[in-house]
């Protein structure tokens, strides 16, 4: 059996439709991060994205910034940074800042950058994203011991770069690698030991089939370079609502779900992802097909474990934060999921359900018992009393 507790969090890109008042979706973002400290949510994840309206947060850094100051003991990671888009001396330190004014609740999360639509803004061939991502995260880990860096590439230049500050994580924040269907993360993760964040794990038309061989890509390479991949920093992302009821938990996702649907078939970066048949209500189809929970606690235990059954042990169960629901019923997902699910892969109850199981099974032995003792007692109560009356 595996001693590996999963812990939970949740991936924000954010997804805001475009009819909303955005400086109003940031503070419920804000509330959001609030509301998860308060139910004993481990991590959050806050993406980075700069084009198609709908993922809001162009600087994850600022929002860690700004949530750490309103949370208690919730860790932030950036998810992911895009490394392409930076000078890696600039990341550098915007992380170790983060570190410091967290006093190391903040870890880095690195990626290639997901919206081509970003990409083209910049005037950056997506071709070379990844590689890129490469480049840069070995000179960040340099950066990150303090070295001094003198280096130029065709798109960035270093003279005597080094971090005014070391990280106030001995020895660095935890890093982790953006991992969804090609094996890019996987073999940087293996390569440098960094953790692999699985953006979309639970996703049946690639994630889900790509996750056993990209976490063995990753241990192969690991293995090769004198390391051990550590499943506990194995974090799994994957779209969840729930509800008392299966059918209150269909009618809430209503408010937005058609809109979500929308981003990802038309805009993002995976069109056509969700291709809902004509004439399909697209709730029942999307549960149908398997791509993500709406549905009961006992239904997101259920789509958990059937990852753990396809994985092995991992981490960190991530939802996939989004706006399927209206805010009251969103924080009424997430309350329901710390209520009950969570206990049950932390095992909280197990020996709450043992005491109370052995007291069910000897109820009648122990009943009796107590019935004795009572009717003892009042037996006792009559001879003092006896004995008391004839001594006067």
């Amino acid at each position: 059996m595996s001693d590996v507790v999963l812990r939970h969090g949740v991936f924000m890109a954010p997804f805001h439709p475009v009819d909303e008042d955005p400086t109003e979706c940031l503070q419920r973002d804000f509330e959001l991060m609030e509301w998860l400290d308060r139910l004993g949510f481990e991590e959050a994840w806050i993406g980075e994205h700069h084009s198609a309206g709908y993922e809001i947060i162009a600087s994850p850094e600022l929002f860690i910034a700004a949530a750490a100051e309103r949370t208690k003991k919730l860790r932030f990671g950036t998810g992911v940074v895009s490394l392409p888009y930076h000078n890696p001396l600039m990341v550098a330190n915007r992380i170790i800042q983060l570190d410091h004014q967290t006093r190391g609740r903040v870890m880095f999360g690195a990626g290639p950058g997901l919206l081509t639509t970003d990409a083209m803004m910049l005037g950056i061939d997506p071709n070379t994203q990844r590689d890129r991502m490469a480049e840069s995260l070995n000179i960040i880990l340099r950066l990150f011991k303090g070295e001094t860096v003198t280096q130029k590439s065709d798109w960035y230049t270093l003279v005597n770069a080094r971090a005014h500050l070391l990280p106030y994580t001995k020895p660095h924040p935890e890093i982790a690698v953006a991992s969804a269907v090609s094996p890019s993360g996987g073999r940087l993760a293996g390569k440098y030991g960094f953790n692999m964040l699985c953006v979309a794990a639970s996703d049946p038309t690639g994630g889900f089939d790509a996750l056993a061989e990209n976490w063995k890509i990753a241990n192969e390479i690991a293995a090769e370079n004198g390391r051990t991949m550590d499943p506990n920093r194995l974090r799994l992302v994957g779209p969840m609502f729930i509800a008392e009821t299966r059918e209150l938990a269909r009618e809430r996702v209503r408010f937005g779900f058609e809109k979500y649907l929308y981003y990802f078939n038309k805009i993002s970066r995976a069109p056509g992802r969700y291709p809902v048949p004509a004439g399909r209500d697209p709730v029942d189809w999307f549960i149908e097909a398997g791509h993500g929970i709406i549905g009961t606690p006992d239904d997101a235990i259920a789509m958990i474990e059937k990852l753990q059954k396809k994985q092995g042990a991992f981490g960190v169960f991530c939802q996939q934060a989004h706006n399927w629901a209206d805010f009251e019923g969103t924080k009424k997902s997430y309350e329901l999921y710390a209520r009950y699910v969570m206990p049950h892969f932390r095992k909280a109850n197990a020996n709450r359900v043992a005491s109370i199981e052995w007291a069910d099974q000897n109820s009648e032995e122990f009943g009796a018992k107590r019935m004795a003792a009572v009717e003892a007692m009042f037996a006792k109560h009559k001879a003092e009393r006896e004995t008391k009356a004839a001594a006067e």
